[in-house]
């Protein structure tokens, strides 16, 4: 009976996500290695040491069964890598993780009880120097972010995962962040807009004084003494089409969806003064 053989060199390794399973190929063909992002991470896991890359302990948490069987045997055959545990959800993996010898964990984001997101939280708060990978179907811009900012040291999407899975390994346990391009372009979108949101001026009370128009702080004072749009109309010697629109402007510029809520940001902020009260729900 023969004993195990190697691997020919130039043998190429697939896995097929659409069937979960993995396909041996010959001869070798070069695999592209995508730019790596070293410096998104901020969480306290950031500067961690490099670990051995000889032989990482791996676990692997995915609700697809098939999925995870796939991973493992195609980690064991293009490296020296072992999986020490395989968990269906993120809440197992957390209880798991207290206990087991750990390198890298690879990470699904969509499952029951505890999703990815949540869990590479808390399991990076149990075992700060433990890397996390994230091997999801889903490229929303949201879910890369909150991964990333979460103290994941990488994303790949499935489909990418025969390609990049050793190469991404590699770059993580030396310490490095690793972002294929159109993940980490999908990253950085949400990051500036992010950004962008967290730099709006506060609406302090002289921001919102002047934000409105004269002709709009007297609209507003009318409406949080309780007067209707004719009103406000008949008292301002104007429409009350002109006054719909001062309303609308008022909107906007508040922040707010209706009347009342414009009211309530006008006494909150001292714009106006009024003794008005929103009317209560009839019981």
């Amino acid at each position: 009976m023969k004993g195990p053989q190697a691997k020919p060199t130039g043998t190429r390794v697939m896995f097929d996500c659409e069937k979960e399973r993995v396909i041996v190929m010959r001869p070798l063909e070069s695999l592209n290695t995508l730019n790596t992002l070293n410096t998104l991470n901020t969480s306290p896991s950031a500067a961690t040491p490099p670990v051995n890359q000889a032989a990482l302990r791996l676990l692997v948490v995915d609700d697809n069964a098939n999925h995870s069987a796939g991973i493992k045997q195609l980690v064991e055959l293009q490296s020296s890598h072992k999986i020490v545990s395989i968990c269906t959800n993120g809440e197992e993996a957390i209880k798991r993780i207290a206990n087991t010898d750990v390198d890298v964990v690879l990470m699904d984001i969509n499952m029951p009880e505890t999703d990815g997101v949540t869990a590479i939280a808390q399991i990076l708060s149990r075992k700060p120097n433990t890397r996390v990978l994230v091997l999801t179907g889903y490229d929303d811009a949201d879910l890369i972010y909150r991964a990333m900012r979460g103290g994941a040291k990488g994303y790949l999407l499935k489909t990418m995962v025969t390609a990049q899975l050793m190469t991404a390994l590699s770059e993580i346990a030396n310490g490095k962040t690793y972002l294929p391009p159109v993940l980490s372009s999908k990253f950085f979108d949400e990051f500036h807009n992010r950004i962008s949101q967290a730099n709006r001026p506060d609406p302090t009370r002289q921001a919102l004084l002047n934000y409105l128009t004269q002709r709009e702080k007297e609209v507003l004072k009318l409406l949080t003494d309780g007067e209707t749009y004719k009103n406000v109309a008949d008292k301002l010697v104007i429409s009350e089409t002109t006054v719909k629109t001062h309303v609308n402007n008022i909107f906007q510029k508040l922040q707010v969806n209706d009347r009342t809520q414009a009211v309530l940001t006008a006494i909150k902020y001292g714009l106006v003064e009024s003794t008005y009260e929103p009317m209560q729900k009839a019981v």
